[in-house]
This record gives C-alpha cells, structure tokens and sequence, in this order.
C-alpha cells in the first residue's frame, strides 16, 4: 500500500495557516510541536514547527521562512496548490465565510465533483473538493465540465480572523 501521510510547509508565521486549517478541518487538532535547527553553518536558523491533522494524516508548518512565497498567478516552480476531499463542501465554505476567508476560485460545473479553490494567509493554495459519486469512472472523469471558472476579484480586500 502506498499513501500520502504529509505534507511540509515553510512560513514565516504559522498562526494564520494554522487557523485557515482548524476553520477548514474543526475535527484536526495540533498533534505535535517543537523547535529544530533548519539548515547548517551560516544558513542555520531555529524554527518553530508543528503537525496539525488527525492520526493518519498531517500538514507539517515551519515558521521563519525568508522571502517571497510562489505567485501563484505566475509560472515558477513549487507547489501550485493542495487538494483536499471533503464530505460536505458547503460547511467547509459556510466555516471559513464566517472566519472571513472568500472563495478565490470556483471551479468549473462537472457533474460528479464541486470545488473550489482558497489562499491561506501565508500565500499557500487550498482546493476542496466533494464528489458526487463513488464511481471511479464518474469521479475521476476528465472534462464533462461547463461553464466558466468563477474567480474573486483582485481589488477586494478581505480580513481574517
């Protein structure tokens, strides 16, 4: 069996990615936590990191990152965004609208699967998806989509608790 157990992000603040998440997912808690040296010689720094998941599966956040996140409008490498299958994709919308987080882009209509995609507050991508079938066939069916993709507008300003 293989599966994908984490995945291990670098920050310069972990407080608001860890919200987004805990908004997102209010069944995941802070599994563990500590301070660790990153890196040696002259480009050594103590971070702070932490899990935040369930049993088997986990977002590992370090905090103390230098520089520029990805643009994720832009063509450099790195990740573009993280997908996550939820049962009830309108609670996960309802959760973070009350927190003050908007969508960033609504997918496409495809008739076995909603999505929509989020930017946390360090600069990172979020896409939930819910499908509406268990068929493989129907679930993971390329095209079939319609309409537009439905995107936030870029001069809206948004706050986050």
């Amino acid at each position: 069996m293989v599966r994908l157990e984490h995945i291990n992000l670098v920050m310069e603040d972990i407080r608001p990615t860890l919200a987004f998440l805990l908004t997102a997912f209010p069944q995941w808690r802070v599994r563990g936590e500590g301070d660790m040296t990153w890196g040696s010689a002259e480009n050594a720094s103590t971070r702070h990191w932490l899990h935040v998941g369930d049993d088997d599966y986990y977002l590992t956040l370090n905090d103390g990152a230098v520089g520029e996140i990805r643009d994720l409008k832009g063509i450099q490498p790195g990740v573009a965004h993280i997908g996550f299958v939820v049962d009830d994709l309108q609670s996960v919308i309802h959760r973070l609208s009350l927190k003050g987080f908007s969508v960033d882009i609504k997918g496409r209509d495809h008739p076995f699967r909603k999505t929509v995609y989020y930017n946390d507050p360090a600069g990172f991508q979020f896409e939930f998806l819910q499908y509406n079938s268990d068929k493989p066939s129907e679930k993971n069916m390329y095209g079939g989509e319609s309409g537009e993709l439905k995107k936030k507008e870029t001069n809206q300003n948004t706050t986050h608790a």
